[in-house]
């Protein structure tokens, strides 16, 4: 979404955006000279890799605006907020601690009620005050903290191999070696995104070709009985290996301008990825001294923004609740995992930190291997009413099994979408619109009409 906004007119200029995705992408000496620079930062991490790549790979642009340029706005655009999680309090911490919220006013904790000014996100703070104010980070970092899935351990899951994926074999040992290789992977198929001579595709290639065949290598040493001690040893035994295998492919390369810009992601980019660091800024609440923040920020220097989607894939907590007090909420639904899987979350997440949610027909549930292209959840008293629109349905997949293929065809981590995925995709999606236009009508009509009715009982 964020990528959209580049275009002051994107929602009335829609026929630009989407042809700009299938462009010819972002040459690789622009993002390794964006990484220079980002790597003399002190809290350089590999959500700027992630973000660069990603950027040029998939949005097909740099898009070097800030977020806070946005809130002198066009106003025919939807007013953007944009949503991460903290990584260490989502993993330990109490809910309250957990999302984080950036819009062009301000970045902070949803659920804590602690802002700072957009511009200052990043900036060094101590128990409140500003200590120091650093450059505002660009869209190409945001969009870095926003898509990295990748970034909690609980992703790569995702990712382990057959052999590895057995009672006994799978411990934290397997997955410190399989987090970093699985981010090396990425990496080499991201950057190759971004580059069009056929020596340095060639090369890429290889070490595509040396990487898989270290795995393989892995496999025969992994399977060996081993003590709980020894396989720690062995993991960090084979991720120097992974390590020195880049580094020495990289020294291979012929002289020229593909070595040298290969030598940063080697010299800043595999470290980054041995150490898994991810989302890395200051914290504004660094002994912010208030009992209602929990300790998983108020210790720590840095806090760690990570993509919010590990939490809740659908980023209905910013709009629940009096602050924006919103009356209807719009949701097509195009999330991994099962169908309603978001809407249930988010009711267990309103539950929790005790904002008004609408309640969900539990009929509705049991259809969620096929569902309705449109559901009403009607919201009472200060309750928003939702409308719910998955994006693969009945009325455009003939049985529960094509739904199925459907989402595992245009599953959304996989490397960027053809031109006619995303025609696909995108028609989809209008045909959706298309056919609950009544119903979207009448539901916005209802909000409004009850809206009214409110405010005159208040005055």
């Amino acid at each position: 979404m964020s990528s959209m906004y580049s275009d002051p007119e994107w929602s009335i200029n829609m026929d630009a955006t989407v042809p700009r995705l299938s462009g010819p992408g972002v040459e690789l000496e622009a993002v390794l000279a964006w990484l220079g620079e980002r790597a003399k930062e002190e809290n350089f991490s590999l959500t700027d890799i992630w973000g660069v790549l990603t950027s040029a790979g998939i949005m097909k642009q740099m898009d070097l605006r800030h977020l806070s340029d946005e809130a002198s706005r066009n106003t025919t655009n939807p007013y953007p907020i944009y949503s991460a999680i903290e990584k260490h309090c989502f993993s330990s911490g109490p809910t309250e601690g957990q999302w984080f919220e950036v819009s062009p006013h301000e970045a902070g904790f949803t659920e804590l009620g602690l802002f700072v000014e957009t511009s200052l996100l990043g900036s060094k703070f101590k128990s409140g005050e500003l200590l120091e104010e650093t450059p505002e980070m660009d869209m190409v970092k945001l969009q870095g903290v926003l898509g990295c899935a990748l970034a909690h351990e609980d992703t790569m899951k995702e990712f382990i191999p057959p052999w590895l994926n057995v009672a006994g074999q799978r411990d934290g040992a397997a997955e410190e070696y399989l987090r970093v290789y699985n981010g090396l992977q990425k990496l080499v198929a991201l950057t190759r995104s971004t580059v069009t001579d056929p020596t340095a595709l060639s090369d890429l290639d290889k070490l595509q070709q040396i990487l898989e065949d270290q795995m393989k290598r892995s496999e025969s040493a992994w399977l060996e009985p081993k003590s709980v001690e020894e396989r720690k040893r062995l993991s960090q035994l084979l991720r120097t290996e992974l390590q020195t295998a880049v580094e020495t492919w990289s020294e291979s390369l012929e002289a020229g301008a593909f070595r040298t810009q290969v030598s940063l992601l080697t010299t800043k980019v595999l470290p980054k990825i041995i150490a898994w660091e991810w989302g890395t800024t200051s914290n504004f609440l660094y002994q912010y001294q208030d009992s209602m923040v929990p300790t998983c920020l108020r210790a720590q220097e840095r806090f760690h923004l990570v993509d919010a989607g590990l939490l809740l894939n659908v980023a209905y907590p910013p709009f629940l609740g009096e602050k924006r007090d919103i009356d209807l909420i719009v949701a097509p639904e195009y999330s991994a995992g099962n169908v309603f899987e978001t809407l249930t979350l988010a009711r267990d997440y309103a539950a929790a930190v005790k904002k008004p949610f609408p309640e969900i027909d539990e009929h509705m549930l049991e259809e969620r291997e096929w569902p309705k292209d449109c559901y009403v959840l009607e919201g009472k008293g200060s309750q928003p009413s939702i409308i719910y629109m998955p994006l693969f349905n009945r009325r455009n997949c003939r049985d529960a099994e094509e739904v199925k293929e459907k989402m595992e065809t245009f599953s959304t981590f996989q490397l960027p979408f053809s031109q006619e995925k995303m025609e696909f995709v995108l028609e989809t999606a209008k045909d959706n619109i298309r056919r609950n236009r009544d119903t979207l009508l009448r539901e916005v009509h209802k909000a409004v009409v009850q809206r009214h009715q409110r405010k005159s009982v208040l005055l």
